[in-house]
């Protein structure tokens, strides 16, 4: 894995380094990238470097009830915000998670959840950022996620 970031980070690399990096377990909930922002467009003075990604509904993920486990959305969460964190170093960079707080707002069943993860403000040393996980099914909020990561010497 190249320590540096690379010149161009698109989707397709994002993809793959989800599939590489990650540990087996959380290769084991099929999450996707649906997309990711790195460019930040002329007329947005607002705009974060942000991932999409999805988990797709699956009763293993699920508690007793047929309720989404928080453990899960969790773990959705925090990769979301790898993934968008790759986005704004437009590459590949060791990190580790220091702080993540969720409060869940709603519970979820039979629908997959969708993560929008966005990076608030990355330093050389540390990144802050946060995450909307949604309902694919009404793209009503599900929980709400902060979060804080160290960037690791390659």
């Amino acid at each position: 894995m190249p320590s540096q970031p690379e010149a161009e980070f698109g989707i397709t690399e994002a993809r793959r380094i989800l599939g590489e990096v990650f540990a087996p377990w959380v290769q084991d909930l099929n999450l996707t990238v649906e997309r990711i922002e790195h460019a930040q467009p002329a007329d947005m003075p607002d705009w974060q470097p942000s991932a999409l990604l999805r988990m797709p509904f699956s009763e293993r993920l699920c508690r007793n009830g047929g309720v989404v486990c928080g453990q899960a959305l969790m773990a959705l969460a925090d990769t979301a915000m790898v993934i968008a964190n790759l986005a704004a170093n437009r590459g590949y960079r060791p990190m580790t998670t220091v702080d993540q707080t969720t409060h869940f707002m709603r519970a979820v069943s039979s629908s997959d959840v969708l993560a929008d993860a966005r990076v608030v403000r990355l330093g050389r040393t540390m990144s802050f950022g946060r995450v909307t996980l949604l309902s694919a099914n009404d793209n009503k909020p599900v929980a709400m996620v902060s979060s804080a990561f160290a960037m690791l010497p390659g």
